[in-house]
């Protein structure tokens, strides 16, 4: 291995550790496992489609009535679109604007 290549795993590293740290921060605040959002989100980049029938099944063992869980979508989104879009790193994920528009 190169310098280069020793410094670019570090660095691949330091992002995924830093992604997992935000990922729990807001799974916390929200009540969620921070595990199963990670692999929510995951799913989300590895498909680049973001699907709100999707959301509202993970959000399901949450036992909301539809008005909250409606409130509790709208504001985990609000927290989880722009890591997203930082995560993507410009790569489109589609469906996520038409949910963007209701933030």
């Amino acid at each position: 291995q190169t310098k280069a290549d020793i410094n670019k795993s570090l660095v691949d590293r330091f992002k995924a550790e830093k992604k997992a740290r935000e990922l729990t921060d807001i799974a916390n605040r929200h009540g969620l496992d921070p595990f199963a959002l990670q692999g929510f989100v995951d799913e989300i980049l590895r498909r680049r489609i973001f699907d709100g029938e999707k959301l509202t099944d993970f959000l399901e063992p949450l036992e909301l009535n539809w008005k909250s869980r409606r409130v509790k979508e709208l504001a985990l989104m609000e927290e989880l679109t722009p890591l997203l879009h930082k995560i993507a790193q410009g790569r489109e994920i589609a469906g996520l604007a038409a949910y963007e528009e209701e933030l």
